[in-house]
């Protein structure tokens, strides 16, 4: 039985609401595009069945964030391409995946707070502001930026097909992925 080709790992992260999973869902859409399968581990589904009565403290959050990374290393190492959609407030959550899984790429969805929260579509900063929630990254708990991301995307000015384009280009410069004609032609039409 042949082994796998090991896989990659693209972790986005970024406050809340500030484009995370439309992006991922952009760049599923242009890997797939190119012929590349990849697929999503975003936080808020995996933590329904890791963490179904979540209090977001920081030990469930350690907790969670090490599920996240173990569960990403497995698909990888069997060959499967995984796009992390998750906030991961602490930069030790994501370095963890950097340490973990070989070929790893860290977006930053750069939004500023305030755009994010006239996003909100989940209401967890209305929560926050409400005093209903307790641990919102941006408001009581800290969002700590990514210190060297592989790539930035500034959501706020910029579209989910430009930010999808950007992290593509990177993945094939990085050589994660085959940066041949199906890239330059994926890159003209977004």
């Amino acid at each position: 039985m042949a082994i796998p080709e090991k896989g990659w790992a693209l972790w986005i992260t970024g406050l809340p609401s500030s484009g995370k999973s439309t992006l991922a869902r952009a760049v599923l859409r242009r890997l797939a595009e190119l012929g590349v399968r990849a697929q999503i581990l975003e936080s808020d589904e995996l933590r329904r069945v890791l963490t179904p009565q979540a209090s977001y403290s920081e030990e469930e959050r350690d907790r969670f964030y090490e599920a996240l990374v173990y569960i990403g290393r497995l698909l990888v190492e069997n060959g499967v391409n995984v796009i992390f959609d998750a906030t991961a407030n602490k930069r030790r959550y994501r370095d963890l995946g950097r340490q973990e899984i070989g070929k790893f790429m860290e977006v930053y969805a750069k939004c500023p707070l305030s755009v994010c929260i006239s996003r909100d579509a989940k209401g967890i900063y209305k929560a926050a502001m409400g005093g209903k929630a307790y641990t919102v990254p941006g408001i009581q708990a800290p969002y700590e930026e990514p210190e060297n991301p592989d790539v930035v995307v500034e959501t706020d000015k910029e579209t989910p097909e430009e930010g999808s384009r950007i992290i593509v280009e990177a993945l094939a410069s990085r050589g994660f992925i085959d940066g041949g004609k199906g890239l330059r032609k994926a890159g003209r039409e977004g």
